[in-house]
C-alpha cells in the first residue's frame, strides 16, 4: 500500500466512522471530507469542483423539481379521486397506496413521489381512522422498489451510470434498469401486500407544523361564474366535493344572504358562497368544482415584471390599524395592491360578506401579493407573519403540464436524442418557464443537503480510484470468490452495499462501494455490468433502518415509528431482494 493509498482509505475511513457517529450533519461532513482531501494532497486541486458540475448533481436536481411540478399539479389527486372512497379497510388501502406510490417513482424521484402521495395517505387515515403507520412505511418501501425501475427514480442509479461511463464510456440508458428493477419491484409490491401486518397499530404519528396550523380553518369566498355547471350544482353536492374538510357557512345570491343553507338549495351562477377550510383543502374544492376564488379577478400590484405572486399568513397585531375595521374600509388592495382573501377567527364562525366582516387583534388572514409589496405592508399594519408553510390558495395549477413535458423528456432520452442530463434540465427549465412551478417553489424543492453531499463526495470517491485504492480492496476480496460460481460474487458485493447503506447515505454508497465493484469484476475476469447493478440494487434497499434513505426518515415522524420498527417488515425483504436480486440481475446482464 502506498501512502497516497493510505491517505485515501483515511480520509474514506475518517468520513464513515463520522457519518455513523452523526455528531454533525451529513453535508458538513461531505464538505469536510473534500477540504481535508484537498489538504492531505489525494484530491487535485483542478478536480476539486468537479462534483458540482457533474451529471449527477444536475439530474438529481432536475428530478427534484420535476418532482416538485408533479406535487403542485394536482394530477395525482385527479388520478385517484374515484379510487380513493371505495378503500375502506387497510387491506386495501395498503396494497393500492403502495402501487401508486410505486408507479409514480418510476418516472419521478423516489422520495419525490413519495412527498406526493403521502398527504393522500394521511387523509384516507383521518377519514377512515386506519393507522398511519400500516401505510406509511410500505408506500417508503414502495417507493425506493420503484426507483429501481428507471435511471432518474433514486441517486443509486445515476451515480452507477456515471461510473460504468467513466470505466467502459457508456452509461447505463434511461430503461436498462428495468428488467431486474420491475421484477423485484413486483416482488416487493406482493410482500407488501400482506406483510404490513408485521408493523404496530398503536403508534401516534408527530403532528407537523402545517397540520398544527391547519387546525383553524380560514373564511373565504368562492363565486359560480357565468356558464358554470356542475354535475350536483347543490350545497350537498359541493360539500361532498370538499370531502367533508370544507364547510359551507352561506349562500350569497344580489343583496341576500343565507346562512347555513340547506343541503337541496340549489346554486346558480353568479351565486357568492361563503367556504370555511384549511389553505389546502380550499385550493382542491375550488380546482374540483370549478368555483373562483372572490378577489382573484384583481391582479396583484408587482413592483418589478419579474416578481412572483405570493400567498402569506400573517396575525393581527393589537395596534394594527385593521383592528376594528372591516375589509372593505382597510381597502388593502387600494393602498398596498394585496388581496385579502380569507379570514380565521378561533371560538368565532364567521357568516356575513368577508368585505363586510370587522377584523380584530388576533386574527389569522390570508395575504395575497407581490413578493416585493408584501414585507412593507405587513410593517405598515403591524401583521405578524406565521411560521413560513406552503400556500397556495389563490394561485394557479397546470395540471397536465408536468406530465406532459416528462413524458417528451423520457421519450427524448429512450430515443437517444438527448442525453439525460439535459433532458431532465431542459424539462425543469420548460416546465417553470411555463408557471408549472414558481421560482421559489423550484429552489424550495432542490434538496441542499443531498446535493451538497454527492458534489463533495465525488472527488472523495475519485480519490480512491485514481490512487488504485479500489484495485487494492478488490484484489483482496477476488481471493475470496476466485473459486466460486459468479452468483455468489455479484451476491456478495450486493450484500456489502445493503450492509453500508443504513449507516452512509445511499448516495455516499454507491460513491464509494461502485468502483470497488466494477475493480472486483475485471480482477475475477467478469463483465462489470452485473456487479456495478448489484451495487445500484443494493444501495435503493435501504429497509432496516430510517436514517440511510430520505423515504425512511420521510415517514418516520408522521407514522410514529420506532428505530426497530423497520427491521420488523425491512428484514425479511432486504431477504427476498438478497435472495431472488443476483440470479435475476445474471439473467439480464450475463458474467
Amino acid at each position: 500500500m502506498t501512502l497516497q493509498q493510505g491517505l485515501a482509505f483515511g480520509l474514506v475511513g475518517l468520513t464513515i466512522v463520522a457519518f455513523i457517529w452523526g455528531r454533525f450533519r451529513y453535508d458538513l461532513i461531505a464538505l469536510g471530507a473534500l477540504v481535508l482531501g484537498l489538504a492531505i494532497g489525494v484530491i487535485p486541486a483542478e478536480a476539486a469542483f468537479d462534483g458540482f458540475r457533474n451529471d449527477v448533481t444536475v439530474i438529481i436536481a432536475a428530478a427534484l423539481v420535476v418532482s416538485a411540478a408533479f406535487a403542485r399539479s394536482g394530477i395525482v389527486e385527479m388520478a385517484l379521486k374515484r379510487v380513493l372512497p371505495l378503500l375502506k379497510t387497510e387491506r386495501s388501502q395498503t396494497p393500492v397506496l403502495t402501487v401508486a406510490v410505486t408507479l409514480l417513482s418510476m418516472v419521478t424521484k423516489n422520495v419525490g413521489a413519495l412527498a406526493i402521495m403521502m398527504p393522500v395517505a394521511l387523509q384516507v387515515s383521518r377519514k377512515t381512522g386506519s393507522s398511519p403507520s400500516r401505510l406509511l412505511m410500505p408506500m417508503a418501501f414502495g417507493a425506493m422498489a420503484g426507483g429501481m425501475v428507471t435511471l432518474v427514480g433514486t441517486a443509486p442509479n445515476i451515480i452507477v451510470a456515471e461510473v460504468r461511463a467513466d470505466l467502459l464510456g457508456q452509461p447505463f440508458g434511461m430503461y436498462d434498469y428495468a428488467p431486474v428493477g420491475l421484477a423485484l419491484t413486483a416482488m416487493a409490491l406482493v410482500f407488501l401486500a400482506f406483510g404490513y401486518r408485521l408493523l404496530p397499530t398503536d403508534r401516534k404519528g408527530a403532528v407537523g407544523l402545517g397540520e398544527a396550523l391547519a387546525a383553524n380553518g380560514y373564511a373565504t369566498e368562492a363565486r359560480a361564474p357565468e356558464g358554470w355547471t356542475s354535475p350536483n350544482p347543490t350545497i350537498k353536492g359541493l360539500s361532498m366535493v370538499g370531502d367533508g374538510e370544507v364547510r359551507i357557512l352561506a349562500l350569497i345570491r344580489g343583496q341576500k344572504r343565507t346562512a347555513n343553507p340547506r343541503g337541496n338549495h340549489k346554486v346558480l351562477p353568479g351565486d357568492t358562497l361563503l367556504i370555511e377550510g384549511g389553505p389546502a383543502a380550499l385550493e382542491s374544492f375550488l380546482t374540483a368544482s370549478h368555483l373562483q376564488l372572490v378577489r382573484e379577478d384583481r391582479p396583484v400590484m408587482l413592483e418589478q415584471p419579474t416578481d412572483e405572486v405570493q400567498v402569506i399568513e400573517a396575525v393581527i397585531g393589537r395596534n394594527s390599524p385593521l383592528s376594528g375595521q372591516s375589509v372593505r374600509a382597510a381597502d388593502l388592495y387600494g393602498q398596498y395592491g394585496v388581496n385579502l382573501i380569507g379570514v380565521s377567527r378561533s371560538g368565532y364562525e364567521l357568516t356575513q360578506k368577508l368585505r363586510s366582516a370587522r377584523l380584530q387583534a388576533g386574527d389569522v388572514i390570508l395575504l395575497q401579493g407581490g413578493e416585493a409589496g408584501l414585507p412593507t405592508a405587513l410593517k405598515a399594519l403591524d401583521l405578524l407573519p406565521l411560521a413560513e408553510r406552503e400556500v397556495r390558495l389563490g394561485s394557479v395549477r397546470k395540471r397536465f403540464l408536468p406530465a406532459v413535458v416528462l413524458a417528451i423528456a423520457m421519450t427524448l432520452v429512450g430515443f437517444g436524442v438527448l442525453p439525460v442530463a439535459i433532458a431532465f434540465f431542459g424539462a425543469a427549465v420548460v416546465i417553470v418557464a411555463l408557471g408549472g412551478l414558481k421560482m421559489r417553489e423550484a429552489y424550495g424543492a432542490l434538496d441542499g443537503p443531498l446535493l451538497i453531499l454527492i458534489a463533495c463526495l465525488i472527488p472523495v470517491s475519485d480519490a480512491i480510484q485514481k490512487t488504485g485504492g479500489a484495485d487494492l480492496i478488490a484484489a483482496g476480496m477476488s481471493g475470496l470468490f476466485t473459486h466460486l460460481p459468479g452468483v455468489l460474487a455479484v451476491g456478495g458485493l450486493m450484500l456489502a452495499s445493503m450492509a453500508v447503506t443504513p449507516f452512509l447515505n445511499n448516495a455516499a454508497t454507491v460513491l464509494i462501494v461502485a468502483p470497488i465493484g466494477a475493480s472486483l469484476a475485471t480482477q475475477l475476469g467478469y463483465n462489470p455490468n452485473a456487479f456495478l447493478m448489484a451495487v445500484a440494487v443494493g444501495a435503493a434497499c435501504d429497509f432496516l433502518t430510517p436514517i440511510g434513505h430520505q423515504c425512511n426518515t420521510l415517514v418516520m415522524g408522521p407514522g410514529g415509528y420506532r428505530f426497530g420498527d423497520y427491521a420488523r417488515l425491512g428484514a425479511p425483504l432486504s431477504l427476498l431482494v438478497l435472495l431472488a436480486g443476483p440470479p435475476l440481475i445474471l439473467m439480464v446482464w450475463p458474467l
